[in-house]
C-alpha cells in the first residue's frame, strides 16, 4: 500500500511578525483547499491511503465529508485520533505515529517553524515542505495538486531518493553535552530576556546569528548574513555574524515589506565538525528558525554546530522528472 502523510498546521503565518510587517495572511480555508488538492493529486497516481495530524480547524474531516460528497474520494484517509493540545506537541506526536505507519512521504504546510518541528522527529521519510507560514526560507510555494503527484512517486518506493531529495543541513544547539535543540535555517542569540510571545523580530536586541544557508533573496535573518555571504544548502558549513551598530552597514529585507540598514561583521565559516562555544554575560534567548525557544542566564554555555543531520527534502520538480524519465505517469491499455 502507497501511504503518505499530511500535516496541515492551522496556526502557521498567525504569529506577532503579520502585525508588525505587511505579510500575506494564509488563512484556513486556503490550507485546507491544499490538502484537498494534495488528495486529489496523490490518488490519482498511485497512493492508497493518507494520514492526516488532527486539528481544531478539522481540515482532515472537512476534506473528507467534500470529497466523499463530491464521489471525488478514492483512496483511504485517516485523520489521527489522539488529544490534541493545539500545540507543536501535535505535530510531534503526528510525525511520530507516521514514522510508525512507514509512509512513504510527509507533505507539511507551515512556516520554518512547522518545518524544524517536523525536522526533530522525521527520521529517513522525506519531505516536501509547502509554505503557508510568516518569513518562510525552508519550505516552497507548491501547488498542492504538483506537491500531491511528487508524494505519489515519493511514496511507491520504485526510485532512489538520492535522485530527488537531499539531506538537509541543521544547527544543533548543545548544552552541557547534551543536544538542546535544533534549526533549520538561522539561530539568533538575542537579549530579549523571555519567550514570551516567541516570534522574534527586533534587530536591535541581537547579537548573534547562525545559519545554515543564507541569500539576500530569503527574508528574515538569514538575509543579514546573505547580504555579505550566499550559503546554498549544498555547501558543506554554514556561517555566523555578530550584530555591531558600528560594523559596516547592509539593507536587508527583513520581514514582508520593511528592509532594513543593518550593522554586521564579515561572515566566519562553521565547516562541519567545527564548534563555536557561546557563553552568555547576562539574560536572553536564542531564537530557533525565527521563534525563541530557549531562555538563558548569565554564564551558561552553548555549543553550536552545522552538520547535515536534516530532514531528507525533496525537490518536487526533480521528483516529478524521475517519474516522467521512468514511465510513471504512463496509462498501460
Amino acid at each position: 500500500m502507497n501511504s503518505i502523510g499530511i500535516i496541515a498546521n492551522p496556526a502557521s503565518g498567525k504569529d506577532i511578525r503579520r502585525l508588525v510587517s505587511h505579510a500575506t495572511v494564509i488563512d484556513n480555508n486556503e490550507k485546507f483547499n491544499i490538502v484537498e488538492r494534495i488528495i486529489l493529486g496523490a490518488q490519482q497516481n498511485g497512493v492508497d491511503k493518507v494520514y492526516i495530524m488532527p486539528d481544531p480547524y478539522n481540515m482532515g474531516y472537512r476534506v473528507i465529508d467534500k470529497l466523499e460528497t463530491s464521489g471525488e474520494l478514492k483512496c483511504e484517509i485517516e485523520v489521527f485520533d489522539f488529544f490534541k493540545v493545539n500545540g507543536v506537541e501535535d505535530t510531534y506526536q503526528a510525525v511520530q505515529l507516521m514514522n510508525e505507519k512507514k509512509v512513504g512521504c510527509i507533505i507539511s504546510l507551515g512556516g520554518d517553524g512547522t518545518n524544524r518541528a517536523v525536522a526533530k522527529k522525521i527520521k529517513e521519510t522525506p519531505l516536501i515542505a509547502i509554505s503557508t507560514g510568516t518569513n518562510n526560507v525552508y519550505p516552497d510555494m507548491i501547488e498542492g495538486t504538483i506537491a500531491g503527484i511528487a508524494a505519489a512517486v515519493v511514496a511507491s518506493n520504485k526510485f532512489d531518493k538520492n535522485n530527488y531529495a537531499k539531506r538537509d543541513k541543521v544547527i544543533e544547539i548543545y548544552h552541557n553535552q547534551q543536544l538542546k535543540d535544533i534549526a533549520l535555517i538561522d539561530a539568533v542569540i538575542s537579549r530579549d530576556a523571555f519567550v514570551g510571545s516567541r516570534a522574534i523580530w527586533r534587530i536591535e536586541d541581537i547579537q548573534k546569528i547562525f545559519v545554515a544557508r543564507s541569500h539576500l533573496a530569503s527574508i528574515g535573518f538569514s538575509a543579514v548574513v546573505g547580504a555579505k555571504k550566499i550559503i546554498s544548502a549544498a555547501d558543506d558549513f554554514g556561517a555566523f555574524v555578530r550584530i555591531a551598530e558600528t560594523a559596516p552597514k547592509v539593507l536587508v529585507p527583513m520581514a514582508a515589506g520593511i528592509v532594513l540598514p543593518i550593522g554586521t561583521t564579515a561572515p566566519e565559516l562553521l565547516k562541519f565538525g567545527e564548534k563555536y562555544e557561546f557563553t552568555s554575560y547576562c539574560r536572553g534567548t536564542i531564537a530557533l528558525d525565527g521563534e525563541r525557544e530557549i531562555e538563558f542566564h548569565k554564564d551558561q554555555t552553548f555549543i553550536f554546530q552545522i552538520s547535515r543531520n536534516g530532514p531528507w527534502h525533496v525537490d518536487v520538480k526533480k521528483a516529478i522528472e524521475v517519474g516522467q524519465i521512468n514511465g510513471f505517469f504512463m496509462i498501460s491499455e
